[in-house]
């Protein structure tokens, strides 16, 4: 049995480079990677789908869903990092670093409250595989990912925590302490044309 941590396809802001607001919509590329991701999870012996409540990762979590024949549950603790005040707003409007580690966002979260918050999601992940018949699929945003991986888990030795997580991106977990990673932030499945999009596209 393994977690597997997926991030979200692409987004319509995502490709525009803005900051997303909770009903931000999976795009085209978005639903074509969120395909491929459920073809290529559809072997997977798959018991629990836990999920962020926004639209993007439920539209994402749909396409597993369907092949595997699971009702996905969500939860407000895999949210991303609430920006407050600027999400909708383009990065390249913005004077000022927003992910700096002091950056405080009006109406938003702190990095130490996001952390905690996902600190949180974390324990729920981990209660959730202690019970679970197989698989355990969690899919998140990109800054969930990275604050799991930094702070909850073992990376093998060349390994490090990404800087930026691939759209549909994949990560296995062994699902007890010292939770090992086995492969981290793999879009293999999406092909050279779509994986570069990954790259392109904007992190919030």
């Amino acid at each position: 049995m393994t977690i597997l941590l997926v991030r979200h396809g692409e987004t319509v802001d995502n490709a525009s480079r803005t900051f997303q607001t909770p009903a931000s919509r999976l795009s085209d590329t978005g639903n074509a990677q969120a395909s491929l991701l459920a073809k290529r999870l559809a072997s997977a012996n798959i018991s629990d789908i836990v999920c962020s409540d926004y639209v993007r990762t439920k539209e994402t979590a749909a396409y597993v869903a369907e092949k595997v024949a699971i009702e996905p549950e969500y939860t407000e603790l895999l949210r991303e990092r609430n920006f407050g005040d600027i999400r909708g707003r383009p990065y390249d409007e913005l004077n000022f670093d927003p992910f700096s580690s002091n950056y405080q966002p009006v109406n938003g979260e702190s990095w130490q409250a996001f952390d905690a918050r996902v600190a949180r999601a974390w324990e729920y992940i981990g209660l959730v595989a202690t019970k679970a018949r197989g698989d355990v699929l969690v899919i998140t945003h990109g800054f969930v990912c990275r604050s799991v991986i930094a702070n909850h888990v073992t990376l093998a030795e060349g390994l490090a925590v990404p800087e930026r997580w691939g759209n549909t991106s994949l990560t296995e977990i062994e699902p007890v302490s010292p939770w090992l990673v086995g492969r981290l932030n793999c879009v293999q499945h999406l092909g050279p044309h779509l994986e570069g999009r990954t790259s392109q596209s904007a992190q919030v």
